[in-house]
């Protein structure tokens, strides 16, 4: 296995992903979308799950494919950029048929970041906007770090932000992840320079520093997020959204093993993750390109996904940059990697 070349989701060809994102809100949508319809479902861990549209994402559900998915900050409000969504793929006659409409499906979640410093004194709810304009931006090249849906995020001890990777197979199918980062836990060891996911790093994509050699590892630091957000319960606030991607030809309830394998990235570069106070959710999707034998294949296919879902998650702290009014420090890299 090696990274794509773009080591981003988008090497899933077909794939495109597209950002919008408001400084002075310090919040953002990603939203990720395909010329053609695409087989998804989901998966949900966490004890606080925000979205739409995931019901119709099970197996037993009549429709299989969708036309894009977003991810938003917001909290409950960020819901509404799947609506921007929908209004930008219906303008272009995209959607499920329903006579002689069309009616664009668009699932989405959200990750909170109302009290990270950003302006949300707004008069109208500025997420539909945000949605359509990321639909708009999409394409195979796109922001990583303090960009889109995790623009506002933050980690229990640092920044948050938006992050992916990649990787081919042996057997030349590509997989890819796509996650906005905003977790209860810490995504490094007690330090806070070593990453958590550094077994599955390749190169030196987020630093290269390697694991921490250090014992006792179980119990990170304490958490400054809480804190930082003058919140008096430490659970509340939190979240990690991800997007998990094959062109291996998958059916819907294979998506959804795919998604159940990949949240195994979460507990790989995030301790504790999976929390009550967290909606961590993943959704899989399949382009279809590629007809393998999925039955065999698919236990490495999910495996991959896990990977590439850790690294990205690391990726998205150590690519976030500073902003004015930020509550928690950026990730930096140290001079040395002894």
């Amino acid at each position: 296995m090696i990274p794509g070349p773009r080591n981003l989701i988008t090497d899933v060809s077909g794939l495109r992903v597209g950002n919008a994102q408001d400084a002075a809100l310090k919040s953002g949508t990603t939203v990720l979308t395909a010329d053609q319809a695409f087989t998804a479902s989901v998966h949900v861990m966490g004890g606080a799950p925000g979205s739409r549209e995931t019901d119709l994402l099970a197996p037993d559900k009549s429709v299989s494919q969708v036309d894009a998915i977003a991810l938003s900050g917001g909290s409950a409000f960020g819901l509404d950029a799947c609506s921007g969504v929908s209004d930008a793929l219906r303008s272009r006659g995209r959607g499920y048929p329903v006579g002689d409409t069309v009616v664009p499906i668009v699932p989405g979640a959200i990750l909170f970041d109302l009290l990270n410093g950003g302006d949300k004194d707004w008069v109208e709810n500025p997420y539909r906007a945000l949605g359509q304009e990321a639909f708009d931006d999409a394409d195979v090249d796109f922001a990583l770090g303090t960009a889109g849906a995790g623009t506002g995020a933050l980690a229990a001890r640092h920044k948050g932000g938006l992050g992916s990777a990649s990787l081919v197979l042996d057997n030349g199918v590509t997989v890819g992840a796509l996650v906005a980062a905003n977790p209860l836990g810490s995504v490094t060891t007690p330090g806070d320079r070593h990453f958590w996911a550094a077994p599955f790093e390749f190169g030196d994509e987020f630093g290269g520093l390697g694991s921490d050699s250090s014992a006792g590892l179980g119990f990170p630091a304490p958490s400054l997020k809480a804190q930082a957000m003058r919140l008096a319960e430490p659970d509340k606030g939190n979240t990690t959204i991800a997007i998990v991607a094959t062109d291996a030809a998958l059916s819907k309830s294979q998506c959804q093993r795919l998604a159940v394998a990949a949240h195994d990235g979460i507990a790989r570069a995030i301790l504790p993750a999976h929390t009550p106070g967290d909606g961590d959710l993943v959704f899989a999707v399949s382009t279809g390109a590629q007809t393998i034998d999925a039955e065999a294949g698919l236990g490495l296919i999910g495996h991959a996904a896990s990977v590439c879902l850790a690294r990205a998650i690391a990726r998205a702290i150590y690519l976030a940059t500073p902003a004015a009014g930020d509550l928690l420090p950026c990730w930096t890299a140290p001079h040395d990697k002894s």
